[in-house]
């Protein structure tokens, strides 16, 4: 009987035991974890796992400032925000999430790893969850003008974010997440995701550094500085008559630019510019000088003109 009771007290102890765990397990919040890997978010770059992004400048002084390696880059999440993003994460503290933890990541630098987008392309975001959960993505890209040497702001963010995705589905332990992406960013953006849990009370915050290429019209600098030339000359011969009268070989060279620009195949499509035949308005409207090609005929006048006087003074002469 001794024996009888004692295993019965151990069962009963270990089903105490057990009760108890879970209850703790269950009132405790559900680790749900997850951040971006492509684009790379900070968070990730900098820590043990993100390769050799993490042994650059930025990440090197972001875990300076931290105190801290980045170990759990799958943990950066505040509960309780329920939406109210703008309220509960202060300025300047967006990509930590306003965690003490993760400060290291707000240093306002141009360096951060980053990746390479077209924009107007399409978007394919890697997010890497180790814990499924049901939630919401919000996508933000900083706006035109945003400065990466000053600190994150909400201004700097727009109102709605670009792209909003709810419950996509976990492929071999990622969420991927496609968007179309604003047309209007150069250069280097911050692409600032919010994923607000259904399933639990946590919000997840991260920051990817982004760099477009400069604009499409700043890119072919060839065909670009050959239409600027040719413009700029069409614009100065009309406005060179009224300023003093001009040469017959100065009035033929000046025909010539515009002939020179339209030489390669669609290069006066592609600058706007009319046809070498079709003369060109000044920027000012009417009461402008005359075009080139009415000035080239005026010269071809005079040209002949003048070789004719002197075709008839050899004839006296003789």
């Amino acid at each position: 009987m001794p024996r009888t009771t004692a295993h019965r007290t151990a069962a009963l102890a270990a089903s105490v035991t057990s009760s108890l765990l879970l209850g703790v397990w269950a009132a405790a919040p559900a680790q749900a974890h997850g951040a971006p890997t492509d684009p790379v978010s900070r968070v990730f770059a900098c820590s043990p796992d993100g390769g050799s992004p993490s042994g650059s400048a930025a990440c090197r002084a972001a875990v300076a400032a931290n105190g801290a390696p980045f170990t759990a880059w799958d943990n950066l999440r505040v509960a309780n925000v329920n939406g109210r993003d703008r309220q509960t994460i202060p300025d300047g503290e967006l990509c930590s999430g306003g965690l003490p933890a993760y400060r290291g990541l707000d240093l306002a630098r141009s360096d951060w790893p980053s990746t390479r987008l077209a924009p107007g392309g399409t978007l394919t975001m890697r997010y890497v969850s180790t814990i499924p959960h049901t939630g919401t993505f919000r996508l933000y890209l900083t706006k035109p003008g945003y400065d990466p040497t000053k600190p994150l702001t909400w201004d700097d963010l727009p109102e709605r974010p670009f792209a909003e995705v709810t419950d996509p589905a976990l492929t071999d332990g990622a969420y991927r997440i496609r968007a179309k992406l604003p047309a209007d960013r150069t250069g280097r953006q911050v692409l600032y995701t919010v994923w607000q849990n259904s399933s639990t009370p946590d919000t997840y915050y991260s920051c990817s550094d982004v760099v477009f290429p400069a604009a499409k019209s700043a890119e072919p600098a060839g065909a670009g500085s050959a239409s600027a030339t040719a413009d700029g000359e069409r614009e100065r011969t009309s406005a060179s008559p009224s300023a003093s009268p001009t040469p017959v070989k100065k009035s033929t060279a000046q025909a010539s630019p515009s002939a020179t620009a339209s030489g390669p195949a669609g290069t006066d499509a592609e600058a706007g510019a009319a046809p070498d035949s079709t003369p060109v308005a000044a920027t000012g409207g009417s009461g402008s000088g005359p075009s080139a090609p009415m000035l080239a005929g005026g010269a071809a006048a005079v040209l002949v003109l003048t070789g004719g006087a002197a075709v008839a003074v050899r004839l006296r002469r003789r």
